[in-house]
């Protein structure tokens, strides 16, 4: 008796369905790598209690492995590169996370806010454009100039110690971060064609951006000495 078996019909909309699943795949499983990777850096320096690295060495450091990545993305040393700076990043990480543990009583309660918190923005939003499918590529503009602006008041509130605008800053980087990882996980979806290194290392920037400054709204807002 003959058997038959249905016929699969690719037309081009199907596989660009298929290079969007396998580009949304191929980004979420290196973030979750390179964000287990980061963790475990981080918690290494805690572990040594390794003291924080100067701004110039973390800002070097960050874009020198920056570009690093964004030269090698379309081969394989752009995963070696992608896990060196997120390492390193969990490395800067390590001290940060020491300093709010032993400065709060409470510490351990502010770095497991900031870890929800960040965890519930992060998959809200990043749900949020998966499910509706909307393109968030307007944000890219707005949010290019507004982390700029934030990263220079950054700058000049580390260099001249002005608290309040410190304040302003994370509450910046906040919204910037939530508006970034919108128009980012809306790239995976409108643009199968996008480099899954370069998406990871985006979302892992702007969670990174979000984790730490929520921790720092949280120490100043709910730290107990």
């Amino acid at each position: 008796m003959a058997s038959f078996e249905p016929t699969v019909i690719r037309t081009p909309r199907t596989g660009a369905v298929l290079a969007t699943n396998k580009l949304i795949r191929n980004t979420y499983t290196l973030l979750a790598m390179t964000l287990a990777f980061s963790a475990l850096t981080a918690g290494i320096a805690m572990m040594i209690n390794m003291p924080p690295l100067h701004w110039l060495l973390t800002i070097g450091g960050y874009f020198g492995l920056l570009f690093l990545t964004a030269k090698t993305a379309n081969s394989a040393m752009g995963l070696v590169s992608v896990f060196a700076l997120t390492g390193f990043m969990g490395l800067t990480l390590g001290p940060i996370l020491n300093f709010y543990v032993h400065a709060f009583s409470n510490g351990p309660q502010l770095v497991m806010m900031a870890f929800g918190g960040t965890a519930a923005i992060f998959l809200g939003l990043s749900g949020y454009a998966l499910t509706t499918r909307r393109d968030f590529s307007f944000l890219g503009g707005f949010l290019m100039v507004g982390i700029l602006v934030a990263f220079l008041a950054g700058i000049a509130a580390l260099v001249f110690s002005i608290p309040a605008l410190s304040l302003a800053v994370s509450a910046m980087f906040i919204l910037l971060m939530s508006g970034f990882i919108l128009f980012q996980t809306s790239q995976l979806v409108h643009e199968p064609n996008t480099n899954y290194i370069l998406a990871t290392v985006s979302l892992y920037v702007s969670i990174y951006n979000l984790f730490t400054s929520l921790l720092y709204l949280f120490g100043i807002f709910g730290g107990d000495d």
